[in-house]
């Protein structure tokens, strides 16, 4: 009897979004998406039989995936052992905050004119967060808080933030598995997202600027620290 990993049977779920003539960057869609939503752990490793047979592609499909997913440093390729998706060090959170300052504070300051849709798309990622917690689905609170960020990048307006954001936070995601009480992290936020929501509908946008940087001095004080604390 053959048994599969829980990935797989996920990746095998992600099937019907790709037909015939589906190729690589769709296929590294999902893939990044999986990470994204933390089903793809730091260290997994993504055999190309597994994943073909779960996404009934072929095998050159599947390695120029894996090959845009290194490119984005979501996985590794490790001679004569495999494809891992990567484990990220304090370093790369260190930079990986460093570049959200850069978009997300920036796109919050300049968003006074920003189209009414994309303002509200900001209070429902946070809507949806606190749904999950009262729910205690503690890895969903996650994934909204990804989608809150990525909400609040979207207020500048630019596909090429939007892309860069996408890939940023899945890089993001994998750092966040460090966190061994997922509650413990991210129910403290699912406050201070609200709060930069609120002043984002009231047009605060210099105000929800300032408070983002707070919320990023801590979120990247916690997450060195966690791997500070395992020597990472």
């Amino acid at each position: 009897m053959t048994t599969t990993d829980a990935w797989e049977d996920l990746l095998a779920a992600d099937r019907s979004l790709l037909d015939r003539t589906s190729t690589a960057e769709r296929v590294s869609d999902v893939l990044r998406q999986r990470i994204i939503e933390g089903a793809l752990a730091p260290g997994t490793r993504l055999s190309e039989e597994s994943a073909g047979r779960a996404l009934a592609v072929s095998r050159n499909t599947l390695r120029e995936a894996f090959r845009l997913l290194v490119h984005e440093r979501l996985l590794v390729h490790e001679f004569h052992r495999g494809v891992f998706v990567r484990v990220l060090t304090a370093e790369d959170v260190v930079d990986l905050y460093r570049i959200r300052r850069l978009l997300e504070t920036s796109a919050v300051r300049r968003a006074t004119d920003a189209p009414r849709e994309l303002v509200v798309a900001v209070g429902d990622a946070v809507s949806r967060g606190e749904q999950a917690a009262t729910g205690s689905r503690w890895w969903d609170v996650g994934t909204a808080n990804m989608l809150f960020h990525q909400a609040l990048a979207a207020l500048a307006g630019s596909p090429r933030v939007d892309e860069t954001m996408r890939q940023l936070l899945a890089e993001l995601r994998l750092a966040f598995h460090v966190m061994s009480r997922p509650r413990e992290f991210h129910e403290p936020y699912l406050e201070l997202n609200r709060a930069i929501a609120d002043l984002i509908d009231a047009g605060a946008m210099e105000d929800a600027a300032a408070r983002l940087d707070d919320y990023f001095d801590e979120a990247e004080r916690q997450l060195v620290d966690a791997y500070r604390a395992y020597g990472t």
